[in-house]
C-alpha cells in the first residue's frame, strides 16, 4: 500500500458537505470532517456516521493523557469536560473523537476485538509519545499489534509548518534513540525516510512533519506499514476544506471520529 496515493482517501458528500474516510477503516464508521461541519459538535457529527452510537470527548491539552470511555461516563454528570488527548473505546456502538486544525488526528481500530481510538497529536502530544502510549494500553488490555489499523487524518504538511530547531529536536527524540546533542539530532533527522524534517531558510528555524514522526513512531512500536494510512491533505494549504490555525490565527477546529464495532 502506498500511504501517499489519494486513492485510499475518499470525499463523502453530505446537504451540508464534505468529510472524508479511508479505505484502510473501512469496516468502521468514521469520518474526518470538513471545515464544511462548523459549529457542529461530536453529539450533532455521530449522526452521520451511526443513528445509534453515543459521542465522547475530552478537553483537549496538548498531553499524553488518554481515557476511556468508562472514565468519561463515571464522571458524566460533571458539566467540565474530562482533560486528555486520547480516547479508547469500552463496548460497541461508541463514537470517540479528536479536534484539530494543524495537529495530526489519528483514529485507530482493531480489527479483532472492534475497539477504537481517537488521538489529537500535535508536537507537544507527539513528543510526550501519545499514539505509542495508546499502542501500548491498548497491548495491555488484549489487542494485538497485527491487527491495529492506523489513520492519520489532515494535518499541517511539513513543508509549511516552519519550528525552532529546539522544537523539532524535542519531537525527533522520539525516534532517535541515541543520546546526541541537539544539532547531530537534527543532522540524524535529515538521514531519515519520509522527511520528517526539513531545512528553513531562517536562522535556528526547520519545516516539521509531525505526521510523519508519528507514522515512524507507530513503526518503531513493530506495526507494519500496511496498517497505516495517511491523508494526502494539508490543513495550512486546503482552505477550502479546513481550518488552519497557523494560517488564520482563529480558533475554529474540525472533528475526526470513529464507531467502535461488536467484538468479532
Amino acid at each position: 500500500m502506498n500511504n501517499n496515493f489519494s486513492s485510499q482517501w475518499q470525499w463523502q458528500e453530505t446537504e451540508k458537505g464534505s468529510y472524508l474516510t479511508c479505505k484502510l477503516l473501512r469496516d468502521w464508521q468514521h469520518g474526518f470532517f470538513s471545515s464544511h461541519f462548523q459549529g457542529q459538535p461530536p453529539e450533532i457529527l455521530v449522526k452521520y456516521l451511526h443513528p445509534s452510537a453515543s459521542s465522547y470527548r475530552v478537553k483537549q491539552i496538548h498531553s499524553d493523557v488518554v481515557v476511556s470511555t468508562d472514565d468519561i461516563d463515571s464522571v458524566k454528570n460533571n458539566t467540565n469536560l474530562v482533560e486528555g488527548d486520547g480516547i479508547i473505546t469500552k463496548k460497541p456502538l461508541q463514537s470517540v473523537w479528536a479536534a484539530s486544525a494543524d495537529c495530526t488526528p489519528v483514529l485507530i481500530a482493531d480489527r479483532s476485538t472492534g475497539k477504537v481510538t481517537a488521538i489529537h497529536s500535535g508536537w507537544r502530544g507527539t513528543a510526550s509519545k501519545i499514539v505509542p502510549k495508546v499502542i501500548n494500553l491498548l497491548k495491555s488490555q488484549g489487542s494485538k499489534k497485527e491487527n491495529l489499523l492506523f489513520a492519520l487524518g489532515p494535518a499541517i504538511h511539513g513543508k509549511v509548518y516552519q519550528v525552532d530547531q529546539a522544537v523539532a529536536t524535542t519531537v525527533l527524540k522520539t525516534v532517535i534513540p541515541e543520546d546526541l546533542e541537539a544539532s547531530l539530532i537534527l543532522e540524524k533527522g535529515y538521514q531519515l525516510s519520509n522527511e520528517p524534517i526539513l531545512p528553513d531558510t531562517e536562522e535556528n528555524k526547520v519545516k516539521l512533519n509531525v505526521t510523519q514522526v508519528i507514522n515512524l513512531q507507530i513503526q518503531q512500536e513493530n506495526i507494519s506499514p500496511e496498517q497505516i494510512t495517511i491523508a494526502p491533505y494539508c490543513t495550512y494549504q486546503n482552505p477550502e476544506y479546513f481550518f488552519s490555525y497557523r494560517r488564520t490565527k482563529e480558533k475554529n477546529v474540525q472533528w475526526s471520529g470513529i464507531v467502535s464495532l461488536f467484538n468479532s
